[in-house]
């Protein structure tokens, strides 16, 4: 009779030391809390939530995240534009509009899978022809890598090129897409009103905008037939493709000598932060294969300092990446200011 209490209490003391294990258990399983959202327009979020599940680099996901932060930035600017009225011929909607299919296309995201270029410099892979999608750059590339004219560094900065000349070629292709389904429309107006005047002008701005572009892919290709086939020039004073890019197209501007000169500088300057990124992207690709290795020696401590170590290469990587797009963007409005100067 006395023993049956402490039975009952001992059965007691076992379920509940079991219900105490699920529910530790369960704690320990619980899922994670949601990251903070890393942006203010919701659209944004949820690319960049998209992206956090695709098998894309440390480095492409920070250079993302850059890409992202600028169209933030543009978003933003606009609402406040069109609660004030100011576009009412809707040219900077369709801009963005535009950016945002290009960072689509640019990381794999949007729906085709030939549309993400490269990740890595041409050496790790070596199927970099299958990515350039043009006849006249695979054969381009072929020949320079053959040539024998090449260091290694050389081709890595040349594939750069190549990589970066794709690119502009995709974005023409994709505006002349928009500008074409917009004069479809516009043919098929039956009254014609005001509204379809605005639109008029804005279809003649996006004309001029790929005959920029479309110059750009020209000097482009024209430049690298010639790196193609001759080599560096030790001569040249600039070396990165958006650089020598823009300052083709300042040179065809309507700049007066002091403000071509003034130009070069900047983008001197433009050019050693470009580097300055790029150091910090190979850092950061560095530091995400060693985490990956401690990662499996399962040493807590060393893997927290390499862990804090790679935030912290991360986020300068978001930051220097944010800085060169966002210099990038104002350069190239002032040379298209210039270009447009030209023509009127």
């Amino acid at each position: 009779m006395g023993s049956a209490p402490v039975l009952f209490l001992f059965v007691l003391l076992v379920a509940g030391s079991g219900q105490a294990g699920k529910y530790s258990r369960e704690a320990n399983e619980a899922p994670r809390a949601p990251a903070p959202a890393q942006f203010r327009v919701v659209k944004l979020n949820q690319i960049w939530e998209k992206a956090q599940r695709l098998q894309l680099s440390a480095v492409k996901l920070a250079e993302l995240h850059s890409d992202l932060k600028i169209q933030e930035k543009d978003e933003l600017g606009w609402k406040k534009l069109k609660a004030e009225g100011l576009d009412e011929d809707g040219e900077k909607e369709a801009k963005l509009r535009h950016s945002l299919h290009v960072i689509m296309a640019k990381y794999g995201m949007n729906g085709k899978k030939d549309a993400q270029i490269a990740d890595s410099n041409y050496i790790k892979d070596g199927s970099e022809s299958d990515v350039l999608d043009d006849p006249r750059l695979e054969k381009l590339w072929s020949k320079a890598k053959t040539s024998g004219k090449f260091s290694e560094d050389e081709l890595d900065k040349l594939w750069r090129e190549f990589k970066h000349h794709k690119e502009k070629i995709y974005d023409y292709n994709l505006l002349l897409e928009t500008v074409s389904r917009t004069e479809e429309i516009h043919k098929n107006v039956i009254n014609p009103s005001e509204e379809n005047v605005v639109k008029e002008e804005l279809l003649h701005s996006k004309h001029r905008e790929l005959k920029d572009k479309l110059r750009s892919i020209n000097q482009g290709f024209e430049r690298l037939r010639k790196v193609s086939h001759q080599g560096y020039d030790t001569t040249s004073e600039f070396e990165e493709p958006r650089v020598i890019d823009l300052w083709d197209m300042a040179k065809s501007a309507n700049f007066t000598e002091k403000e071509l000169e003034s130009f070069r500088e900047e983008l001197k300057h433009f050019e050693a932060k470009i580097e300055k990124h790029q150091h910090y992207q190979k850092q950061l690709e560095i530091s995400h294969q060693k985490l990956k290795h401690i990662e499996g020696t399962g040493d807590k401590d060393h893997l927290n300092r390499n862990r804090e170590k790679y935030t912290m290469l991360e986020e300068k990587t978001k930051e220097l990446g944010y800085k060169v797009k966002k210099h990038l963007q104002d350069l190239s409005g002032r040379i298209s200011k210039g270009l447009q100067h030209n023509e009127l």
